[in-house]
This record gives C-alpha cells, sequence and structure tokens, in this order.
C-alpha cells in the first residue's frame, strides 16, 4: 500500500502519521512546503520520497506532485488531516482516480449551511441556519428567528470569526466585520443553548469503528472569545457503558452516513440542552490541540496506528472497540457519569479526571512520546 500525505511537518503531530504509516509497512510518501534538506533525520527514514511545493493548498501544484510521484509507483491512497488540506486533496483525489474522501464529502464537512442542509433533510436536529451573501437576508433571519445568533464564515474552523449577536447593532457590527457589505458570504445560526461537547470517530467504508465522547469546558467560543480562560476538554472512557451516550453516539453514525463520509477521522461537535441534543458541525479529518494523544491515554491505544491500519490495511489493529474499563492500568482514566446536572442543562454530569494516585485533578494531554514506551504498544501487527 503506497500512502501519499500531504505537509509531514507542520502541525508538529503530523511526523506521527507518517510514523503510523511506517510502522505497519505502508510506502509512505509525502508532500510538503518545505525543502528536503530541511526534513528531519526520522521523515528521511520514514519517508520513500518526498516532493516540494510552494502552497499545498494549491491544487494544481499539489497534483503535478502527485503525477510526479506517481511515475515511480502508483499511489493508493492520497491523505491529509489538516483542515485546510482536506479540500484541496479531495480535488486532487478526484483529479488523479485516487480513492478516498470526494469532493462532495470535503465540501460539505466544511460549508456549513450547506451540511445542515442536508442533514435536516436526513432527519439530524441542528439549529436553523442558514446561508446569506447580503445584509438583507441576514437581517431577515434573525427578525424570522431571533436573537441571539451566530453569524461566522461559510467554511471556518475552531470558531475563528465566529460572534454571538445579541441586537440589531451587534448583528450591524458583526455583519462589517465579516464584509458582507462586500459580497462575502456568511453562515448564520440560532444560537443554541446547553452544554457543549465533541464527537470524534475513525470510520472504516461508512461505519464507525472508534469513537469518543468530550466535554469542553467553557463552550468553544466562549473560550475563543475571552482570551484569559484556559480551557480544557475532558473525554470519557465509558462511551459504551454511559446510556447518556446512546442518542450521541447514533448521531455520529448517521451524519457519517448522510455525509458520505467513507475510510476517514472526524471530529463532529454537538450541543445539549433544554431543546434536546443538537447537531453543531463536523470536519472529515481528526480533532485538533492533540485530542488524540488525550484519548490514547485514557483508553490504552495508538489512534495514530488505528488510523494508519484503516487507511493502509483496510481493518483495525484489533476487534476491541475504543473503550477500555480497566482501572488498574498505570495510565489517566477518565469517568464520567451521563446523569443530569443540577442546572438540568445537560444530561451528562460534570467529568473527572482520575489517576491511579490518590485524588482526582485535571490533567493534560499527555505526548505520543511518553506512553508509546508501555509494554502494550506491541500489541496488533499490520
Amino acid at each position: 500500500m503506497h500512502v501519499c500525505f500531504i505537509e509531514p511537518r507542520f502541525p508538529t503531530n503530523q511526523r506521527l502519521f507518517v510514523q503510523a504509516l511506517a510502522e505497519i509497512g505502508a510506502t509512505v510518501t509525502a508532500i510538503g512546503e518545505g525543502s528536503k534538506a530541511s526534513l528531519s533525520d526520522e521523515h528521511k527514514h520514514w519517508l520513500t520520497h518526498y516532493e516540494e511545493v510552494g502552497n499545498v493548498t494549491d491544487q494544481a501544484q499539489v497534483l503535478n506532485a502527485v503525477k510526479t510521484i506517481s511515475r515511480a509507483k502508483t499511489i493508493d491512497r492520497l491523505e491529509a488531516t489538516v483542515e485546510a488540506h482536506i479540500m484541496t486533496a479531495a480535488h486532487v483525489r478526484e483529479a488523479a482516480g485516487i480513492p478516498g474522501t470526494s469532493s462532495r464529502t470535503a465540501f460539505l464537512c466544511r460549508d456549513k449551511p450547506a451540511m445542515k442542509e442536508v442533514l435536516r433533510a436526513g432527519g439530524v436536529p441542528c439549529a436553523a441556519s442558514t446561508a446569506a451573501s447580503s445584509a438583507a437576508e441576514v437581517r431577515a433571519f434573525a427578525e424570522q428567528v431571533g436573537y441571539p445568533l451566530i453569524v461566522k464564515p461559510r467554511d471556518g474552523a475552531g470558531a475563528s470569526g465566529a460572534s454571538r449577536v445579541d441586537s440589531d447593532a451587534e448583528l450591524e457590527a458583526a455583519l462589517k466585520a465579516l464584509h458582507v457589505d462586500k459580497g462575502r458570504s456568511v453562515a448564520v445560526e440560532e444560537f443554541i443553548e446547553g452544554h457543549e461537547g465533541f464527537f470524534d470517530t475513525l470510520t472504516l467504508r461508512g461505519q464507525v469503528v472508534h469513537e469518543f465522547a468530550t466535554h469542553y469546558y467553557p463552550n468553544v467560543l466562549e473560550a475563543m472569545r475571552t482570551r484569559w480562560i484556559s480551557p480544557q476538554f475532558i473525554q470519557t472512557n465509558r462511551i459504551d457503558s454511559a446510556p447518556g451516550y446512546a442518542e450521541v453516539k447514533q448521531m455520529g453514525q448517521k451524519v457519517v452516513t448522510l455525509l458520505g463520509i467513507e475510510t476517514s477521522a472526524t471530529h463532529m461537535e454537538w450541543f445539549s440542552g433544554p431543546k434536546g441534543l443538537k447537531f453543531s458541525e463536523i470536519g472529515c479529518r481528526p480533532p485538533g490541540v492533540r485530542a488524540w494523544d488525550l484519548y490514547n491515554v485514557g483508553n490504552d491505544m495508538d489512534l495514530y496506528r488505528e488510523w494508519a491500519m484503516l487507511i493502509a490495511a483496510g481493518r483495525p489493529s484489533s476487534a476491541r472497540r475504543a473503550v477500555w474499563p480497566r482501572a488498574s492500568l498505570p495510565c489517566a482514566r477518565i469517568a464520567m457519569a451521563a446523569s443530569r446536572t443540577t442546572t438540568g442543562s445537560t444530561r451528562f454530569a460534570a467529568p473527572s479526571v482520575r489517576t491511579s494516585s490518590t485524588g482526582t485533578r485535571r490533567r493534560r494531554a499527555h505526548p505520543r512520546r511518553a506512553w508509546r514506551r508501555a509494554t502494550w504498544r506491541t500489541r496488533g501487527s499490520a
């Protein structure tokens, strides 16, 4: 299996995807913006070939690099794990005849109004939303739905450019900041009150193989707009045993099916509050901020290897699901009860991170190097 990977060096955890592919025996080549001379010794060991381009989001440049690499060995998979690279990779796949995430799926996972139109039609509960290319369209939506609203770029990520507006004056300020007066199209959504969480998956041929539920404190928009806040997200390894997550899991699989996601990582966001469970958005990629490292620690697994196995071998490394309740393992254990909080705004109780020592404390995600030395690392084979 020959896998060509887009941009193997930045962000820094990109190297872990390349490493995992090489460790399971795949032939790995890469396309990136840096020079060959600047590759680390590890990259040179893992990669069979590296092709430099000026811009990895330029479809023509990436396609030319793919053609160059393909002349030596046919590319079986072209993979990207960074949001900004997903659409380009999808277009290049289709132009080169390489299997993988389609342009339609990549578009639906990036364009929020189109995404929610498809999901609502398929019965997935979402906030009321619309795409608008003029101030008049936004004002009409505000009159129909009422405040508060969220106004954001159609293809934004990580709450980038998003604003909550509670009045006509705030709406006008947001429209000006997003250049709607110059014809820029934006997404406008009903504000959903409630607790925010993630649902992250690895899928194989359209079916969820590994799944993770994560709780975000405070909500993403508040954390992004209040810079002194140090946000934290806390993941449970009881997703299969706590009944409160059943609805989230069912919704996640339905989203994967409706958007045509085949073999890929996904990152979904959801809200749970007075209006029930609502889907927020999805990225057809792994979550950011090293979330996978937290999942690895809490579940005694190697998600980078699991991703590589699905991409290159077409199967997970083992039949076990991503929930490991053995509290005796010497790593962080994350416990969460699925019950109503005192405010009644969510079905999920506030979680805690339990370590092997006495007491309870919050814990940051571990770097991969800290846990990959453990003896379980030998589990499974390609």
